[in-house]
């Protein structure tokens, strides 16, 4: 299935149905009077989180929705039916944005989660409605009231525990197919990750979500390589984990690039735990990596894990520093005070 994150969309809630003009006509009645009935409400147009979805892929080919508009009222005092709703079917993550992009209607991050996009139009009265002792047969009837159009933006942003980031061929796709069985693609070039990639991993008895992102390059902010766009899917991660490619000539300047760019783009990505490692480290000798360790502790601040995912090592080390970060972000956000015991020791 192809990945789509962004789709853009035309809804229309249904029109109310007219209200009716009518007079009850029966034999040996006189002036049966009015009886026209008041016409159907429009349908309306909901949004609704499911969780059997992981992509906007639906919307590229289907863009306008529409609700079934009400039927009119009916002599007799019959009331028009009222228009059939229209669901709006989207994934966990997903946000609602107005035409313009910078006002965010609604967020629908659990399943069944719903949220009323576009209210249908009210039925009009017939002139049943409005009979008295001074008009006793009203000949006016009010027309429904349209419903409303509306233009709107769906923006997904994959809701996972740990992300991925790094410059392209860092090794974060190798880490990631390595550690889960996601199958994303591998290959010694650049921008081999067009979209992100999500897969479930386990360490000890805790499994989390990690999800790996296309790489970001110097200028990705102001669009360069693939832009900074994916980094919206690790918006909602409780932990980033920065992977350093080893073989690179300058791992502190490759690491200030990565940061550059997250601090660029904001949405609190910068304040973030983070931790840092440098990857392929069987393909360089002891010496030479002590000197790239050194080198990537004085960039960061803070002494940085060695991985390879071709050999294993490090692996487990890491994917415990995850879960136990992970862990505690979980027990400062419902409340529990003092540190989480790590549930492995290296």
């Amino acid at each position: 299935m192809k990945f789509l994150d962004q789709a853009k969309i035309y809804i229309k809630s249904g029109d109310g149905g007219n209200g009716c003009i009518g007079f009850r006509r029966e034999k040996f009645i006189e002036f049966g009077g009015p009886d026209g009935g008041d016409g159907g409400h429009g349908g309306d147009v909901w949004a609704e989180c499911v969780d059997n979805l992981n992509t906007l892929i639906d919307y590229r080919y289907q863009q306008h929705f529409k609700a079934r508009n009400g039927t009119p009222g009916m002599g007799r005092n019959r009331a028009g039916p009222g228009g059939e709703d229209c669901t709006i079917k989207v994934p966990p993550g997903t946000e609602i944005w107005s035409e313009d992009g910078e006002t965010m209607i609604a967020e629908l991050v659990e399943p069944g989660q719903r949220v009323l996009l576009a209210k249908g139009g009210n039925g009009g009265f017939g002139n049943a409605h409005f009979k008295s002792a001074t008009n006793q047969a009203p000949r006016h009837a009010n027309p429904g009231q349209p419903g409303t159009e509306l233009t709107l933006w769906l923006r997904l942003k994959l809701i996972a525990d740990a992300g991925l980031v790094g410059l392209p061929n860092a090794g974060k796709s190798t880490f990631l197919a390595a550690v889960s069985a996601a199958k994303p693609k591998i290959a010694a070039y650049p921008f081999t990750t067009l979209h992100p990639n999500l897969g479930v991993v386990r360490a000890g008895d805790h499994d989390f979500v990690l999800a790996d992102i296309p790489g970001l390059i110097e200028g990705a902010h102001e669009g360069a390589g693939l832009g900074d766009r994916f980094l919206g899917h690790v918006e909602r991660c409780r932990v980033l984990l920065h992977l350093v490619d080893a073989t690179d000539d300058d791992v502190a300047g490759a690491f200030r690039t990565v940061r550059r760019e997250i601090r660029a783009y904001g949405g609190g990505l910068a304040a973030k735990k983070e931790i840092v490692a440098l990857s392929k480290c069987d393909a360089l000798d002891a010496e030479t990596m002590a000197a790239k360790v050194e080198a990537l502790r004085k960039a960061a601040r803070k002494k940085p894990l060695v991985l390879s995912a071709v050999s294993g090592a490090g692996m487990k080390e890491t994917l415990f520093a995850l879960s136990n970060e992970i862990r505690r972000t979980d027990a400062r956000e419902e409340g529990q005070d003092g540190d989480l015991a790590p549930s492995w020791e290296p």
